[in-house]
């Protein structure tokens, strides 16, 4: 696992009360770990504050899998995150 997805783990594990050993990709954000929009509201917050990656409303509408997040986070962090 690299890197970026064990933060996005973490991130997820932080929010869930999840166990980050437990989560998979496969997994989904509110079947397996219950995510409702309170919980994803806070997810995207975290990711933003600790990650440094902006998520849009209509790109958080598209994230049904842990793999759907890590995969965007991955995609940003070539260029478009910001620092802080």
């Amino acid at each position: 696992m690299s890197g970026g997805n064990a933060n996005v783990i973490q991130a997820i594990a932080k929010i869930t009360s999840h166990p980050a050993d437990s989560i998979r990709p496969e997994m989904e954000l509110v079947a397996d770990l219950e995510v409702d929009s309170a919980k994803a509201l806070q997810l995207l917050v975290e990711i933003e504050d600790s990650l440094g990656v902006e998520i849009s409303d209509e790109e958080a509408e598209e994230l049904n899998t842990v793999r759907d997040v890590v995969s965007l986070v991955e995609s940003r962090a070539g260029g478009a995150t910001r620092s802080g």
